[in-house]
C-alpha cells in the first residue's frame, strides 16, 4: 500500500525577506531517480514520512522535481573568497534552496538540493554531481552529527540516471541536504557589494532572528552578531581539531552563519598527527592544512567584519575601530574551546589548576608533532594507558622516554578513562573505509556504505567485529587525495 502523501509546509523565508539575494529556478528533470540512502531519524525529525520518500512523489521531492503548487525553490547569491581569492559572484551554481521545514523542536531547517543542475550562477558548470562526492557527504556529515559536531546534515543521496562527465564517465546523483541555514560569510560579502546598505541590514537582521536572536537586545544588535558567529565558528574549528577532520576547502562561502559545518568536497581525517597535513588535491599550498584551519578561520571572520561596517558605525574609521576590537575575541574564544576540549580528551580532573594542566596538553602535542602517530587511535589508547596499560599508545610514538616522563606526570593526576571514552571516539570515517565504500557503491554495491553509517552512528562505543574500522590505513593504502567534485 503506497502511503499517504504528506501535507508539505514548505516555507520561503529566505526568499520573501532577501528577494535580491534569490533567484526562482527549478531543478531538471531525473531520468532515473533511485534512491540510495535515506536518513530516517532526520527524515521523522522534519515531519517527513520515511516510507513516503521511498515512493515516487518522495524521491521527487529529494529531487526537486515534484513539488507542492505553491513551491518556489530559489539559487541563492553569495560572493565569495576562495584560497585568498576574491569571487564577487558565486551563488548556488548546482544547488537549490526548496525551501524551510519545521522541525520537532520548532527550528526552521532548509531543505536544499546539491546536483539539482544548472543555474545562472553555474559560471561553465555542468551542474550536476556524481553519485561518490554526494555519497561522501552523507557520510562524513552523519559521522560528524554522531560526533556532536554542528553540522549541515544529508537526508538523502538519490542515484539520477543521468552520467556526469568528470576525469570519466560517472553515475549522477542529487544530494537532499538540511541546515539551520545557508547564510554563509560570502552571502554577507555580496550584499556589501551592492552597495545596498538597507540590504545589508535586512540580511543581518534575518541571521539575528533565524541564529542568533540573544544579539536583537544588545545595544550594538550588528556588533553582537558579529561576536555571536566569531564564537561560534572558533567552537566549530576547535571541534574539528579535536577530532582531527580537515575540512580541505575553507572559503569564506563555506564559513556558516549558524557556525555549522558545510560543503564536504576535499574533506578527510587525520591518520598520522601532523599539522601541515593537507588532502585536497587544489590545495597545493597548504593553506587550508589541518594546522592553519584557526588561522583561516579568522582570516575569514575579519572578512564577516569587513562586510558589516556600514552597520557597526556611522563613520568609517570608527567601525573598523569597532571591528578589530571584536575579531580580537576569536583567539581567546578558540584557545578556551580547544583546551577545554584537549583537558577532556586527556582525562584531566574538574578543578586540575591551569599550571599543572596547561603543560600537560602542550608537551603531549610536542610529543605527537614528533611522533606522528595515528590520531584516533592515540588517543583512544590513552585511556587504556589510565587504566594501567601504556603500552598501547606508548608503541606509537618514536620518543619513548619522552612518553614515560609524560606519562608519569599525566597518571599521576588521577585521569578518568571512562570520561575519556566519552569524548575519544573509536571510530571516525576513516579515508580507506570511505573510499573503498563509495568505490563499492559507484559500481552499484551499497554494502559497504550502509555498514560504514551503521558503524559511525555510534563512534564512541566499541563493538566486537568492527576492529577493522578502528585501525589505521595499511601502508597500502599510501597518501591520500581528495577531489572537490565539480
Amino acid at each position: 500500500m503506497t502511503p499517504p502523501a504528506p501535507t508539505l509546509a514548505l516555507d520561503h523565508r529566505y526568499a520573501r525577506d532577501l528577494p535580491e539575494l534569490a533567484l526562482p529556478w527549478q531543478a531538471a528533470d531525473v531520468p532515473e531517480p533511485r534512491l540510495l540512502v535515506l536518513d530516517e531519524a532526520l527524515a521523522v525529525d522534519l515531519g517527513l514520512d520515511p516510507a513516503w520518500l521511498r515512493t515516487p512523489e518522495g524521491t521527487g521531492l529529494l529531487t526537486g522535481t515534484r513539488l507542492p503548487d505553491d513551491a518556489t525553490p530559489v539559487a541563492q547569491a553569495y560572493a565569495g573568497h576562495q584560497f585568498g581569492g576574491y569571487s564577487p559572484r558565486l551563488g548556488d551554481g548546482r544547488a537549490l534552496l526548496l525551501g524551510e521545514l519545521v522541525d520537532r523542536d520548532g527550528g526552521a531547517r532548509d531543505l536544499h538540493l546539491k546536483g539539482s543542475g544548472r543555474t545562472p550562477f553555474s559560471r561553465g558548470g555542468d551542474g550536476l554531481a556524481a553519485v561518490g562526492p554526494m555519497l561522501r557527504e552523507h557520510v562524513v556529515s552523519h559521522a560528524m552529527h554522531a560526533l556532536g559536531i554542528p553540522t549541515t546534515r544529508s537526508l538523502a543521496v538519490v542515484a539520477t540516471g543521468r552520467p556526469v562527465q568528470r576525469e570519466s564517465v560517472l553515475p549522477g546523483a542529487v544530494l537532499a541536504r538540511v541546515a539551520s541555514s545557508h547564510l554563509r560569510v560570502g552571502t554577507f560579502q555580496y550584499a556589501r557589494a551592492t552597495e545596498d546598505t538597507d540590504l545589508l541590514r535586512r540580511l543581518a537582521d534575518h541571521a539575528i532572528s533565524r541564529h542568533h536572536p540573544a544579539a536583537a537586545e544588545a545595544d550594538q544588535p550588528y556588533v553582537a552578531l558579529f561576536e555571536a558567529v566569531l564564537g561560534a565558528q572558533a567552537s566549530l574549528v576547535a571541534s574539528w581539531m579535536l577530532v582531527g577532520f580537515v575540512h580541505g576547502v575553507m572559503n569564506t562561502d563555506n564559513t556558516t552563519i549558524s557556525g555549522e559545518t558545510i560543503d564536504y568536497g576535499p574533506c578527510a581525517f587525520l591518520d598520522a598527527f601532523d599539522p601541515a597535513a593537507v588532502y585536497s588535491s587544489i590545495d597545493a599550498g597548504g593553506r587550508y592544512s589541518y594546522g592553519n584551519q584557526p588561522l583561516v578561520a579568522e582570516w575569514n571572520l575579519a572578512r564577516f567584519a569587513e562586510s558589516l561596517l556600514p552597520l557597526l558605525a556611522e563613520e568609517q574609521d570608527d567601525a573598523v575601530e569597532v571591528a578589530t576590537a571584536a575579531l580580537g575575541g576569536f583567539r581567546t574564544a578558540y584557545s578556551a574551546a580547544w583546551s577545554r576540549g584537549m583537558r577532556a580528551k586527556l582525562g584531566l580532573p574538574d578543578g586540575l589548576e591551569e599550571a599543572v594542566a596547561s603543560p600537560l596538553v602542550t608537551d603531549l602535542v610536542s610529543l605527537l608533532q614528533a611522533g606522528h602517530p595515528d590520531h584516533t587511535g592515540f588517543f583512544r589508547s590513552l585511556a587504556a594507558a589510565a587504566r594501567g596499560d601504556v603500552e598501547p599508545a606508548r608503541s606509537q610514538l618514536l620518543d619513548l622516554a619522552g612518553f614515560d616522563a609524560w606519562s608519569e606526570r599525566w597518571l599521576a593526576v588521577g585521569p578518568d578513562p571512562d570520561a575519556m571514552d566519552r569524548v575519544n571516539p573509536a571510530y571516525v570515517p576513516r579515508n580507506h573505509l570511505v573510499e573503498e565504500a563509495l568505490d563499492a557503491a559507484t559500481a552499484g554495491d551499497l554494502g559497504p556504505v550502509e555498514q560504514l553509517l551503521d558503524v559511525l552512528e555510534r563512534p564512541y562505543d566499541v563493538r566486537p567485529g568492527l576492529e577493522r574500522y578502528a585501525e589505521p590505513a595499511p601502508d597500502s593504502f599510501g597518501a591520500y587525495t581528495t577531489y572537490c567534485g565539480t
